[in-house]
């Protein structure tokens, strides 16, 4: 089973920025779609972001230009680089793992979150 660990989550203040990342562990496959995620306080979890087996990016309009998603394979390592971070970036971030070549469907592995928190 594939295991999802996050960390990098903290406290900044407007305009800061932070980097997550995500060591996976237990890999059967190389062709999974990586995701984040996010829940923000009272509200739904949303994707944010994701990579797919091509490189090829997706964003929700509110971050992009602002957030960069990557993956290093050869260290089994997902990443968020967060600039520009506003208040409402706040939330709780989950790293997420999709068994699948496409990003088009129910994500399979979810790591356990971490926070992060914007202040003015």
């Amino acid at each position: 089973q594939v295991h999802l660990v996050e960390s990098g989550g903290g406290s900044v203040q407007t305009g800061g920025s932070l980097t997550l990342s995500c060591a996976a562990s237990g890999y059967r496959y190389v062709n999974y779609c990586m995701g984040w995620f996010r829940q923000r306080p009272g509200q739904e979890r949303e994707a944010v972001a994701y990579i797919n087996y091509f490189d090829e990016t997706t964003y929700i309009t509110s971050v992009k230009g602002r957030f960069t998603i990557s993956r290093d394979n050869a260290k089994n390592t997902l990443y968020l680089q967060m600039n520009t971070l506003k208040p409402e970036d706040t939330a709780i971030y989950y790293c997420a793992a999709r068994k699948m070549f496409n990003c088009d469907g129910d994500f399979d592995y979810w790591g356990q979150g971490t926070q992060v928190t914007v202040s003015s």
